[in-house]
């Protein structure tokens, strides 16, 4: 059995939510002064990670700046801490199902995209339709895709350094909750908005669809669906990483 050390309170106490504030500014702030892409839409996806990945930023610089000073002799636990015991389990289980049905969507999408009428490869989608081709847009395929799975790859990869970090550092148990909820908004939020994006940009092209029956019916209401919760989703994301400490009580 070992005792765990008490940490003082002083100023680390209410800097850690300024500091990882500050991340999430230096997200806004990049987005404002780097264009990557001279496509507004296509910039617009490569700017989702990048905030993600600043605010993930934010938190580990909290996790320096504001990391508690001990007092007595530190020993540790016989009980190895686990990541998952830190992570809230509900919001991390919903987005783990929103990331691969956004995987599964482009996966659909590239497989189905066609070049528009300005020629780029994959922004487009053809029907036969009344004996006539019929060629909408825009269309998640190709030329939208690796951005998206791009930043979400290299989100992934940051946020769950993150998270180990925040795990097997020194700090109590509503500290290392308080972080580790910050960072499952931030990879949310990673997830959710391109899962709305592309489940509202594919349903909005296959409206444009002069035929499609019964079949175009069940998927637009089901990207209707999932372009709703995704919404619900990335707004919860949002508080969770300005505010994870609004709801740290609740069961992780």
């Amino acid at each position: 059995m070992s005792t765990t050390p008490e940490f003082r309170t002083d100023w680390r106490s209410w800097i850690d939510t300024p500091v990882r504030w500050a991340g999430v500014a230096a997200g806004v702030v990049v987005n404002r002064l780097v264009t990557f892409s001279p496509e507004s839409d296509v910039d617009l996806l490569y700017a989702i990670p990048v905030l993600g990945i600043c605010a993930v930023g934010g938190v580990l610089l909290a996790d320096v700046v504001a990391h508690p000073a001990a007092r007595g002799v530190r020993q540790a636990s016989v009980a190895p801490r686990r990541i998952r015991d830190h992570v809230p389990r509900g919001p991390a289980s919903t987005l783990l199902v929103q990331a691969l049905l956004l995987v599964v969507l482009l996966v659909v999408a590239v497989a189905t995209a066609s070049p528009d009428a300005a020629g780029p490869a994959g922004r487009g989608v053809a029907a036969a339709c009344g004996g006539r081709d019929q060629l909408v847009g825009p269309w998640p395929g190709p030329y939208y895709a690796w951005p998206v799975l791009g930043g979400l790859a290299v989100g992934t990869a940051v946020c769950a350094a993150t998270l180990r970090r925040i795990t097997m550092r020194a700090a109590d148990d509503e500290q290392r909750r308080v972080r580790a909820r910050a960072t499952v908004g931030a990879w949310g939020l990673l997830t959710a908005a391109p899962l709305f994006a592309v489940s509202l940009t594919m349903a909005t092209a296959m409206l444009s669809l002069s035929c499609g029956g019964w079949m175009e019916t069940v998927s637009l209401w089901g990207l209707g669906i999932v372009a709703f919760v995704s919404a619900l989703t990335a707004g919860w994301c949002l508080g969770a990483l300005l505010l994870p400490q609004a709801h740290i009580k609740e069961r992780p």
